[in-house]
């Protein structure tokens, strides 16, 4: 029985082995390390992964990295924001391959149709046991709370989610900001054919500092301004209000004792992001190491946004 989905007009982009995958540059903020870590060790294995994270923090650069990395790699990556793509995408080719990795970016917003659709064929192609695309799916929301509200399948949940990971914020991960910077300065110098910009070390400090709420995704499109208007005051000109503001509104809120709190968190994630590492995300033997216990490493790891992160207890 050959499965058949519902059509749609969305939009699928394929890329394939010789084409350039989204921005995955090399992180040295904490948080990042340990994602590039978890995201080695998927690559080796075709489970299931559900990619957590907001809008423009890197879902689909994340997914093309595993993908780049498994031996799925000579076959297409697709990317859809929902459930388009032709069954024959599931099925591997008269040469044999394995039919690529297949992303979904919101699974969130399938319709109940359409989620039972991907249930049918994920049942289906387990029964066969045959050859398909890798799965990986992305989201904004929580899963979990969708379920509890009816509003997502249980039984697509924990077939989708065999490891979930969790993408952090731009703004958790300032340190990988100027190699972005950089990457994508370097990306829209060649698109338009002129000169890298060099900027000066106050617009490099505007970078570091704003909160970008838009993630990835709004520091592309501000290194994009900057190369495309060939003036860079006036490319930051709304980046440098929109930090005013930011700067204002900490100044009215932070106190002494406030900005004690944010280093000491601060060297506190680095420390447990560090021993985890050491440990491959064994989360028992790291609790053991920081001589706290399980239970409160669990928490910690919530605090600081990491608790989704893949890894053995």
């Amino acid at each position: 029985m050959e499965l058949s989905l519902p059509e749609t007009k969305a939009n699928v982009t394929s890329v394939g082995p010789g084409d350039s995958l989204a921005c995955f540059v090399t992180s040295t903020s904490p948080s990042m390390k340990a994602v590039e870590r978890v995201v080695q060790e998927l690559a080796g294995s075709d489970v299931p992964v559900l990619l957590v994270g907001e809008p423009g923090a890197g879902k689909k650069a994340t997914a093309e990295r595993i993908h780049q990395l498994s031996a799925r790699r000579e076959q297409p990556f697709h990317a859809s924001a929902c459930l388009d793509l032709p069954a024959a995408v599931f099925h591997p080719g008269e040469n044999g391959n394995s039919g690529g990795t297949l992303f979904l970016s919101e699974v969130v917003d399938l319709s109940p149709a359409r989620q039972e659709s991907l249930m049918q064929l994920l049942t289906e192609l387990e029964k066969r046991q045959a050859s398909s695309a890798r799965l990986i799916c992305g989201t904004a929301r929580d899963l979990q709370a969708e379920v509890r509200a009816g509003a997502f399948r249980e039984d697509l949940y924990y077939r989708i989610s065999a490891v979930t990971l969790r993408i952090p914020p731009l703004r958790q991960r300032k340190e990988d900001i100027p190699e972005l910077l950089n990457f994508f300065l370097s990306k829209y110098a060649a698109e338009f054919r002129c000169a890298i910009p060099t900027l000066t070390a106050e617009t490099q400090n505007l970078f570091v500092q704003y909160a970008w709420p838009g993630n990835i995704r709004e520091l592309e499109d501000a290194a994009k301004a900057i190369v495309a208007l060939r003036d860079e005051t006036l490319a930051m000109a709304g980046l440098r209000s929109m930090l005013l503001r930011q700067g204002a509104a900490l100044r009215n809120h932070t106190s002494l004792k406030e900005a004690a709190k944010t280093a000491s968190r601060k060297a506190e994630k680095e420390l447990i992001l560090e021993v985890l590492a050491k440990t491959r995300w064994n989360r028992r033997r790291a609790a053991q190491e920081l001589q706290i216990s399980y239970k409160a490493l669990l928490y910690k790891l919530k605090q600081i946004g990491c608790g989704e992160l893949g890894g053995a207890s």
